[in-house]
């Protein structure tokens, strides 16, 4: 979440000229504060915000207000720089009147920098739907929908005061009307060309198409696509008849309450493969539907629209031919989808100059298989058990973000990569579908198996009917409350407001505050997952995803008047403002402004620090938190009733009574209860806003004590580093302390050396205790030995793992070395005999001596020697080697 800098926006406060962009209707300011806020929390979306670069468009009642924000922040500080910072703080009236600074504004040659756009409209204004090319205004009320061509920004500069009025069109002026069902969703269609295609939706579940033309006022009566959903949801055939009934005489039906419409929503024009054409609805009751494709009559596809549909096409057909399982249902949706691609193909584009210079190309709206789509739904929502939650609750809003546009199978086989977007970089590759009920409850679906275009089969025996097709299903990611239970209301209608600085954020705004949603905590992480190749620990790194990484949701702002309504929040980005968000409550804005997404940007995706010589800079100390803007209410400057009330009772047939005495009598205790139910409900109205004006200047003294501590700590801080300034006793003192600075220093640099040695010393000792692994070469040699060992030392030192050859050839050692060993011990018996003999007298009995020839003794002792000489070479050479290797 991008960190708040302020809450306020001196140039939009009063009295200054940019708060008339947000005060009350002349109609609702001369009713009682109730009343007022009871009209302005009417059932139905608040969206009265919209924006054009720098400029706003505020609805207020009947009437719109427009005024340029950056022109108007340009001129106050014009005008301060002119009377002063504090003039309006020294009690000069003259500085501070709303006339007096109008007076000087409108005197200027540019203009005050603010108009009031008059409109036709009969009742209260409830969204403000700008066009993709900004040149379009949708006003909805509750049931009327009108179209306004957007005025040049030089009418706001030009020097006039006077309300303005454009050109304005009825949209349907016999079909969006108040005796009718009420209108929930006004889309401008992502790919109209030229913005100029508005899809109306109505609470009766009726879609509609406009392809507006301003040299065709007939484009505003009649709609070029009208689609029923109750009766396309019960259709078998393409060939059928899907319009709205006309009859004013309705019967009872399950499906007014089953698809009574809350909401409906487009992806962006950006979007990959069917997504741009796909309208999802939202029904109150918690069913999600899904219409795939609806186009109007002449639409304009981004560039990489068309081939990316070709090839999923193309892949799709492919494998249905190889899929001997496929079943008839896949093979006719299959040949439906070539059929539609084939006579977008066999078309001849048209080219039109665009707004900005470009050229766009026009293609019309294949008429096979059908016109009308077939309806997608309801979709089974798959939610987890631990994140079960109330189903009753109605669904008030929708907004989907789409799938990213897969560049990688479109330029496959090609030479050069084709140009990605900053949006796609870190995007998904499915579709994110965000539900909203009553209760502030937020629900992230993933639509994993992608809506595709679908049609009804043609009117033929042999392909009727769809039967037994699957429920189609999106997966409930994650599941967040945006409210406490406290602040939920039965009546409330929450909304979603898009972000720009990324599609995967968003705001939630209902009656209780604003709230920013972030998606970006999970998305790359899921998308990389997703693209991967490796399927090895897949369950396990899905699961710590689920359970660890969450969207990312801080309440922003909470109004102070729990009654009011709270209008959509609106996000502006602009290098004159920054990055804001506006709302409004029934009189005043909220504003709130963040730090530069940029820079914030920039030091997220630095990996590393980089390292500077005095080591890491910590953060400044924070000396005040910025806080909402207080507004007192508006009672204290609301003039009172009760004057009104005593000029009509002069004036009625009361009117004799005013004149006399008072008198105890029926009338005169009519006129005093009048007056004290009037008197009453000023009193405590005044009473209220009284007690909470002296609640927050009171909470004001002891925030305003808090800073001054904070801010004299930081001020001793500074002087105690730094050594300047004056000492608060004597400067024994000031070098004291700055010694205590110098010796906490020094101890910090012990410490970080020890914490260095005992890195170096685990490292050592990580190295020593793991090995490399052994070659093949050095393991034969260790089972050479450990054979050898096992036959000289006896099995008691055997590897249970020595094989039978092994054995086999250790005991023919160990019989060859005993062989020798015999040998060796009669040889020595037969030398010492022969000895023996020769030193025998001749007394003795003399002993047969056998003449054995000096050759063959000669070779004899030649043999044994050479054969002692090798097996005490070879035992030396084992017992050194059973010595290096340690073994006993």
């Amino acid at each position: 979440m991008p960190k708040i800098q302020s809450f306020s926006a001196p140039w939009l406060q009063e009295p200054n000229p940019g708060h008339k962009l947000f005060e009350q209707s002349e109609e609702n300011s001369r009713l009682p504060a109730s009343i007022a806020f009871s009209r302005n929390a009417s059932q139905g979306p608040k969206r009265t915000i919209a924006q054009r670069g720098n400029e706003v468009f505020v609805a207020r009642g009947r009437e719109i207000r427009w005024g340029d924000i950056a022109y108007l922040k340009d001129a106050w500080e014009a005008h301060q720089s002119r009377t002063g910072p504090a003039s309006h703080l020294n009690g000069d009236s003259s500085d501070s009147s709303f006339e007096v600074y109008d007076e000087e504004t409108s005197r200027l040659p540019q203009g005050p920098g603010y108009r009031i756009i008059k409109t036709p409209v009969a009742s209260e204004i409830r969204q403000l739907v700008i066009s993709p090319n900004k040149d379009q205004l949708a006003v909805l009320t509750s049931h009327t929908v009108h179209v306004c061509m957007l005025p040049d920004t030089s009418h706001l500069t030009s020097g006039e005061t006077a309300p303005f009025k454009p050109k304005f069109w009825t949209l349907g002026p016999t079909t969006h009307v108040t005796s009718k069902s009420a209108v929930v969703s006004a889309l401008w269609h992502p790919l109209g060309v030229n913005g100029s295609c508005l899809v109306t939706v109505t609470e009766d579940a009726v879609v509609r198409e406009w392809e507006l033309s301003t040299i065709d006022r007939w484009s505003f009566d009649t709609p070029t696509l009208e689609v029923d959903l109750k009766r396309l949801a019960d259709g078998t055939s393409v060939d059928q008849d899907f319009s709205a009934s006309t009859s004013t005489n309705k019967a009872f039906s399950p499906d007014d309450f089953d698809m009574k419409v809350a909401s409906a929503s487009f992806a962006s024009r950006n979007s990959n493969g069917w997504a741009p054409m796909t309208l999802w609805v939202a029904m109150a009751e918690g069913d999600v539907y899904a219409l795939c494709p609806l186009l109007p009559r002449r639409w304009s596809p981004p560039p990489t629209l068309i081939p990316s549909l070709s090839v999923s096409v193309a892949q799709k057909i492919e494998t249905l031919e190889a899929d001997p399982e496929a079943t008839r249902e896949e093979k006719l949706l299959a040949k439906q989808q070539l059929e539609w691609m084939a006579d977008l193909d066999n078309q001849e584009p048209k080219l039109l100059d665009g707004p900005y210079g470009e050229v766009t190309e026009v293609y019309s709206r294949p008429s096979r298989p059908g016109s009308i789509p077939r309806l997608q739904g309801p979709f089974e929502l798959a939610v987890a058990p631990e994140d079960e939650q109330d189903d009753e609750v109605e669904l008030k809003d929708i907004f989907v973000i789409g799938a990213k546009r897969n560049t990688a199978d479109l330029m496959m086989g090609e030479d050069f990569e084709l140009y990605a977007d900053d949006d796609d970089k870190d995007s998904l590759s499915m579709s994110v579908i965000c539900l909203l009920s009553t209760s502030g409850q937020v629900k992230i679906c993933l639509d994993i198996d992608g809506v595709e275009a679908q049609w009804l089969p043609p009117r033929n025996a042999s392909t009727r009917g769809f039967p037994d097709h699957e429920i189609p299903s999106l997966l409930v990611f994650h599941t967040f409350d945006t409210l406490k239970p406290a602040e939920i209301t039965s009546d409330s209608w929450p909304v979603f407001s898009e972000d720009v600085t990324t599609r995967y954020a968003f705001y939630v705004t209902h009656a209780a505050g604003i709230t920013y949603v972030s998606l970006a905590p999970w998305i790359s992480l899921l998308e990389s997952e997703l693209q991967s190749d490796s399927e090895a620990g897949v369950d396990f790194r899905f699961d710590l995803m689920v359970k660890g990484q969450r969207a990312e949701v801080d309440r922003i702002y909470t109004p102070q008047h729990a009654q009011n309504a709270l209008a959509a929040a609106t996000a502006f980005k602009s290098s004159d403002l920054s990055h804001f968000v506006l709302s409004a409550t029934h009189n005043d804005p909220v504003i709130i402004f963040f730090d530069t997404p940029e820079s914030e940007l920039m030091s997220d995706r630095q990996e590393t620090p980089v390292p500077t010589e005095h080591g890491d800079t910590p953060e400044p100390l924070t000396v005040w938190e910025p806080r909402p803007l207080f507004h007192p209410s508006e009672v204290l400057s609301r003039p009172s009733t009760l004057p009104s009330w005593v000029d009509a009772l002069r004036t009625s047939r009361k009117r004799p009574l005013m004149q006399q005495e008072v008198r105890l009598s029926v009338a005169t205790l009519e006129i005093f209860t009048e007056g004290h139910r009037l008197v009453s409900s000023e009193v405590f109205e005044l009473n209220n806003a009284v007690a909470e004006l002296f609640r927050k200047c009171e909470a004001l003294t002891f925030e305003l004590k808090e800073q001054i501590n904070k801010v004299y700590e930081v001020n001793q801080r500074i002087e105690t580093i730094s050594g300047e300034g004056e000492s608060r006793s004597t400067k024994e003192q000031n070098i004291s302390e700055e010694m205590l600075v110098r010796n906490r220093i020094d101890v910090m640099k012990v410490r970080q050396e020890n914490l260095a040695r005992r890195v170096d010393n685990l490292r050592k000792r990580l190295g020593q205790v793991s090995t490399r692994e052994l070659s093949d070469k050095e393991k034969a040699w260790a089972e050479e030995v450990r054979t050898l060992a096992s036959s000289i030392l006896g099995d008691e030192e055997e590897e249970e793992d020595t094989t039978t050859a092994s054995i086999s050839t250790a005991g023919q050692s160990l019989k060859r070395f005993e062989e020798v060993q015999t040998l060796r011990d009669a040889l020595f018996e037969q030398a010492q005999q022969l000895q023996s003999t020769d030193s025998v007298d001749g007394t003795s009995s003399p002993m047969p001596v056998m003449k054995i020839p000096s050759e063959i003794r000669k070779q004899k002792a030649v043999q044994v020697m050479s054969l002692l000489d090798r097996e005490t070479a070879l035992v030396e050479a084992v017992k050194s080697r059973l010595e290096k290797l340690s073994i006993d």
